[in-house]
């Protein structure tokens, strides 16, 4: 019995000092685009800051699956009732999967911009470009800079 309880809290330990030290998973753009990356696969999508800049969505452009692009390349375009911005990747990758909800209803970039708004999926293919990216706080400091 005393055996399992040091293992539990050995456990405990591991798994804390663990998530202190694991990556981030959310990184952002100086253009506005974000990534939230979980086990080599990327979600992207345009920040909060960026949809209420455009606007009402009225369209978005999604990508092919299969299609591959490199760092800043545009993999889509938002169309507003305002302006066209083009999203670039924050990583280079090779779609995975587009949110086809947004063909239907481009508003939910409005809507959920950093969660349900999001754009494609796709499997990064150098994860080191992920140090050229900002975390939260530092995209937070840079709309306060802008």
């Amino acid at each position: 019995m005393a055996l399992r309880l040091v293992s539990r809290a050995c456990v405990r330990q591991f798994n804390t000092a663990l998530s202190a030290t694991r990556p981030l998973s959310m990184y952002y753009t100086k253009s506005h685009e974000w990534v939230n990356v979980s086990g080599g696969v990327g979600r992207v999508g345009i920040t909060d800051h960026a949809q209420a800049a455009l606007g009402d969505i009225v369209y978005v452009d999604l990508p092919d699956v299969d299609a591959e692009f490199d760092v800043g390349e545009e993999v889509s375009s938002v169309e507003s009732v305002k302006a066209v911005g083009d999203v670039a990747l924050p990583v280079s990758g090779i779609v995975k999967a587009v949110n086809d909800a947004l063909s239907d209803t481009p508003t939910l970039v409005n809507q959920s911009a950093e969660d349900g708004g999001w754009i494609c999926e796709i499997e990064l293919t150098d994860t080191s470009e992920l140090d050229d990216l900002m975390d939260k706080a530092a995209y937070d400091a840079f709309l306060e800079s802008e």
